[in-house]
């Protein structure tokens, strides 16, 4: 596996508002412990007696992945994530609970997948990405060719994909690209497969606020 890629850009904000002083102390403390390294590793060396290893990309404030690693303390859970109060706040939830199964990227997930070797990972969640609704913006999604790609190389063989948005049109083009990639096999059998939340989906405030044109659709995916 080569880690050479082209520069990558991140779109967006990367931070909003100040960030909060007890969430700016955990970024200078708590960060440096549980960052994950700048060059290419294996994951089951950061957590060597872990089950399993998940990555979610774009973990927002962190509620999900937190969530995720309080229910399953013997998965070590992935997490990146270029906006820095999104970053702060998940480590307050990290701390807060205690959780030691955690590792975070503070950057662009791209360059994490770059890192990782094949078949590395079991589970990615992607929920909720930025859709960048407007068509000019479209190349900025995240779920480009290369990107699903990129997916297919660190998910195990039976591994488990979930893209979740509510934006149709954003749903409508990740959809396109995932079944075009033939490692990908969309696990859905009816319509409330992709319309009813997983029993396992932690909902967030932010799916909460329903800021799209639809309601939440769950795509789960099965690396053939």
């Amino acid at each position: 596996m080569s880690d050479a890629h082209p520069p990558l850009r991140s779109f967006g904000r990367i931070k909003s508002r100040a960030i909060k002083p007890r969430q700016a102390a955990l970024m200078d403390t708590l960060l440096p412990q549980i960052r994950m390294p700048a060059e290419p590793f294996d994951p089951r060396a950061l957590m060597p007696e872990a089950r399993e290893a998940w990555l979610e990309i774009g973990f927002g404030g962190g509620e999900h992945m937190a969530a995720q690693a309080a229910k399953h303390p013997d998965v070590l859970i992935l997490g990146a994530e270029p906006f820095q109060n999104g970053v702060a706040s998940a480590l307050r939830h990290i701390d807060e609970q205690g959780l030691t199964n955690v590792r975070v990227k503070d950057g662009d997930a791209r360059e994490l997948l770059s890192h990782l070797p094949d078949a590395s990972l079991d589970r990615v969640f992607i929920l909720f990405p930025d859709p960048w609704p407007k068509a000019r913006h479209h190349k900025r999604r995240l779920l480009q060719a290369d990107v699903v790609a990129e997916l297919a190389r660190v998910l195990k063989p039976g591994g488990k994909l979930r893209f979740a948005s509510d934006w149709a049109d954003y749903v409508d083009w990740s959809l396109e690209r995932l079944t075009a990639n033939p490692a990908f096999r969309w696990a859905a059998d009816r319509a409330a497969d992709w319309r009813t939340p997983p029993a396992d989906h932690v909902t967030t405030r932010y799916e909460e606020k329903r800021l799209g044109d639809c309601a939440p659709v769950f795509l789960d995916f099965v690396r053939t």
